[in-house]
Formats: structure tokens, C-alpha cells, sequence
């Protein structure tokens, strides 16, 4: 009798913890079938971006004169097109480095090879698909496949948009100051009215610098992400590296043109080609960089002959590194659907 007892205490004792796994259980099933939901929404999401990618391209892809392009390619001497070409490697170098200063700042540890691989991509689509697509989707995309979290992603784009715009800015201040390019009268803008937006334009670059070295206040929460000031050092590289690129870019425009145009004046038709390309929200500035151009230096340079040096950056600058791009992304979905499929191994 005692035994029995016993063995109906020890059962009533071992109830409770298994009333408790099957609770914890019916808790927590909830919670898995959230994430499983979750899953299968980022795998659709995906795939429909993938799909517009595609869309996007053949689009892009078939809206293009090729045999214009290579028409005036083949005018082109090799001793004009080799150095062109090696500058457009150097710029896009720069402009990915922008995304190396973002991994220091977000604190995140992927290789630079990767990083760099992944800005190369984003930065051809951004500038052939617009920055929706190139800059934000394809870079959120390849980086959260990376294993990055939001924030982290939404701190190196910052970066990279703050370091691209603050040289912009210095630059375009000091050719407006400097009255380096005048601007037609039929534009209703006074030369002294321009110099004065120069220098204001160098003051905001000064103002940015200064909170870099001395504001007291650092972080800002901006719908649940925290931004902080850099330091001074590297505020001064972010606008190091992007008054490089801005500069290349020009370089690689003078090589293509006829004659000897300073190097100054093509930066300044430059930045404001690109200012009123952003403000149409033309993707690649289509048409209207040629025609800031045409105004500007049409009493330089013969209107055909800038066309083509502009037909030519295009086609080197633009459409070229397309090819490798669109084969780097689709070669890094794939290296992300495998590396989801195998799952984490520890």
C-alpha cells in the first residue's frame, strides 16, 4: 500500500513539469508560426524583386542605340579610350570606398573584398536605374543576404549619401564662388547672385565639419535608428573621397573631348549637369547632361564633338561595368539562396 502511494505521489509530482512543457509549448507555437510567416514573405519579396530587377534591365537594356554607342566608340583612338577607361575604374574604386567608410562607421565585420564587390554592383544600377532601385534596393538586398541588420545597412547608405553630397557641395561651392562656369543669361540667374550661393554652400560644408569636431550633442533616433556625428578625421575623408571622385569623373570627360578644356570648367559643367539631373529625377540624368553641356561649352567645342564624348562616358561609364554588375549580383543571390539553404552551422 505504502509503495503505491508513493508511485501515485511520484506521478502526481512529475505532472506538473510536463502541464508546464506542453503550455510553454502552446506559447511558443505562436511565436513559430509568426517567423515561418515571416520567411515565406521575404522569400516572395525577393523574388519579386528579383523579377523587377530583371524587368528593369531588359528595359534599360533594349532603350539603348547600341549601334550609336559603338559607332562612336570606334571613332575613338585607343590612347584616348585606355586612359578614359582606367579613370572609370579609379572612380568607381572611390566611390565604393564610400561603402568602406561605412563599415566602420555601422561596426560591422564583412571582408573589404565583399563590401567592395557589393558597392560595385549598387553603384552601376544606382546610376542606370536610379537610386530606389541601384542605391537603396539592390544594396539593402545584397547586404542583408550578408547577414547585416537594418540599422546597419540604413548607416552605411547614410554614409554614403553624406559622403557623395558634402564633396558635392564643396566643389560646386567653390566653382560658383570662383565664377568658374558663368551661366546664360536666359537661365535668370545673376553671376553675383550664383557667388553668393557659392559661398553659402561652402559654409554648410564648414557648418558639417564644425558639429564633426565639436558638437556636443553626437547621436539622433530617427524612426528607431540612431545616427551619430563622426569625428572630425573622418568627416574629412568622407569629403576627401568624394571630391577624388567628382574630379575623376571630369577627368574622364576631358580625355574624351576635343581640344583642352580645364579640367575646372568640365567640373563645373559637371556639377551642375548632375544638380539638374537630380532635380529631374531622370535616371542617369538622360539628355539632360548633354544639354548642360551643349549650353555651357557649345562655344568651345563643335556640338557634334561633345555628343560624342558624352555618348562615349556613357557607354564606358554607364553601360560597360553593367556587365559584370548584373553577372555580380545574380552570382551573390545565388551565393545567398545557398548559404540560406545550408543554414547556420553552429
Amino acid at each position: 500500500m505504502t509503495a503505491k502511494i508513493t508511485k501515485t505521489q511520484a506521478a502526481a509530482q512529475h505532472e506538473p513539469p510536463r502541464a508546464a512543457a506542453r503550455e510553454k509549448s502552446a506559447t511558443a507555437e505562436p511565436g513559430r508560426t509568426a517567423r515561418s510567416r515571416w520567411a515565406l514573405a521575404r522569400k516572395i519579396l525577393g523574388i519579386a524583386f528579383v523579377a523587377l530587377v530583371l524587368v528593369m534591365i531588359v528595359r534599360k537594356l533594349g532603350a539603348i542605340d547600341w549601334a550609336e554607342a559603338f559607332v562612336t566608340l570606334r571613332a575613338y583612338e585607343l590612347r584616348t579610350l585606355a586612359p578614359a577607361a582606367a579613370l572609370v575604374a579609379l572612380s568607381y574604386f572611390w566611390h565604393a570606398a564610400f561603402d568602406l567608410l561605412g563599415r566602420w562607421y555601422a561596426r560591422h565585420h564583412l571582408p573589404a573584398p565583399r563590401v567592395l564587390a557589393i558597392a560595385f554592383v549598387s553603384y552601376a544600377f544606382n546610376l542606370n536605374l536610379g537610386a530606389l532601385i541601384g542605391g537603396l534596393g539592390i544594396r539593402f538586398r545584397l547586404y542583408s543576404n550578408a547577414g547585416l541588420s537594418g540599422a546597419q545597412i540604413a548607416a552605411v547608405y547614410s554614409i554614403g549619401v553624406v559622403s557623395n553630397w558634402i564633396g558635392y557641395l564643396a566643389l560646386l561651392g567653390a566653382v560658383l564662388a570662383a565664377r568658374t562656369v558663368i551661366l546664360p543669361e536666359s537661365w535668370g540667374f545673376s553671376p553675383l547672385l550664383l557667388q553668393v550661393a557659392g559661398f553659402a554652400l561652402l559654409a554648410v560644408v564648414a557648418a558639417y565639419l564644425f558639429a564633426c569636431a565639436r558638437a556636443r550633442r553626437r547621436r539622433w533616433t530617427l524612426r528607431g535608428h540612431t545616427f551619430h556625428l563622426p569625428s572630425l578625421k573622418f568627416a574629412l575623408l568622407q569629403c576627401a573621397l568624394s571630391i577624388t571622385n567628382w574630379l575623376t569623373i571630369s577627368a574622364i570627360i576631358q580625355t574624351l573631348l576635343p581640344g583642352s578644356v580645364p579640367l575646372l570648367v568640365v567640373l563645373g559643367v559637371v556639377l551642375i549637369g548632375s544638380i539638374a539631373g537630380a532635380v529631374t529625377h531622370i535616371p542617369a540624368g538622360l539628355g539632360v547632361l548633354e544639354t548642360v553641356f551643349v549650353v555651357l561649352l557649345g562655344d568651345r567645342v563643335p556640338h557634334h564633338a561633345l555628343v560624342a564624348a558624352l555618348l562615349a562616358y556613357r557607354a564606358m561609364y554607364y553601360l560597360a561595368p553593367m556587365v559584370p554588375a548584373v553577372i555580380g549580383y545574380f552570382w551573390m543571390e545565388a551565393r545567398g539562396r545557398r548559404a540560406a539553404a545550408v543554414g547556420p552551422t553552429a
